[in-house]
């Protein structure tokens, strides 16, 4: 499976234990941890594991026995209905944990899937509640990352619900940005979206027909650039005009270790 774009993840080539820096990065933009709770993330065993695009990592109804963070690639979580249509409800970035309330709702309610080829570091989640229990930074950390991504639900939820198409899509974009940018060690203006068009639109509760419309329409406005099925962004500013975007559900604050 071919290395995808540097910003996701660190260093192929670091060690095993290395390769959880970005994960730990995600943790403290939200939260502060000391240099020994950051060791001993890094010290708890996990196997990497690969996928290919499409590839389940979880199905609903399943029971989770493992907890795993993305390093490589871009996953979601979907739900789907008695008639097969599909919702997209989350999107994870490299640096994400897939799946942190199944350290405390045993079955899941909801199935995970690769979106690109992806690499992941997977736990024991009985492994990550004896680290997470005598440790109160690393368990606030936790939760925090729980709350965070329902807060991003919320928005998602009033995006669908709320705004017309333009504005949907561009303030997914932008959301995108910002929270690939929390992460990033280098200029992320270009990165790609691996979204297709129907995916956008099970994300977005649009058809497929009109996300190419939409997409048009920012093209048109330079706020994007289409390269074949990729998206990259073009003028930020005039996506964050376009959605009304503002920040303040994703909780950027970058802390100081403790």
């Amino acid at each position: 499976m071919p290395m995808l774009v540097r910003w996701m993840g660190d260093d192929p080539a670091m060690t095993k234990e290395d390769r959880l820096g970005i994960f730990i990065r995600k943790l403290l933009s939200h939260s502060p941890l000391s240099a020994d709770d950051q060791q001993a993330i890094r010290d708890l065993p996990f196997n990497i594991r690969r996928l290919e695009a499409n590839e389940h990592i979880l199905r609903e109804g399943e029971k989770a026995t493992v907890c795993p963070v993305l390093l490589q690639g871009y996953a979601y979580r979907q739900k789907t209905s008695a008639d097969g249509g599909r919702q997209i409800v989350a999107l994870k970035i490299p640096g994400d944990a897939l799946d942190f309330q199944s350290l405390y709702v045993e079955t899941a309610d909801h199935s995970l899937q690769a979106l690109t080829p992806v690499e992941l570091a997977v736990f024991s989640i009985k492994d990550f509640e004896k680290l997470v229990a005598p440790r109160p930074n690393l368990a606030r950390a936790v939760l925090v990352d729980i709350l965070i991504e329902a807060s991003i639900g919320r928005e998602w939820l009033l995006n669908i619900g709320r705004r017309n198409a333009l504005a949907r899509l561009a303030h997914l974009l932008c959301e995108i940005f910002y929270r690939v940018q929390q992460i990033a060690r280098e200029d992320v203006s270009g990165f790609e979206l691996p979204l297709t068009q129907e995916q956008l639109a099970d994300l977005l509760g649009l058809t497929p027909v009109h996300i190419n419309r939409t997409i048009k329409l920012l093209e048109d406005a330079g706020a994007v650039r289409r390269i074949s099925r990729r998206l990259t962004i073009g003028d930020l500013g005039i996506l964050r005009q376009m959605a009304d975007f503002s920040d303040l559900y994703l909780h950027r604050n970058t802390v100081s270790p403790v």
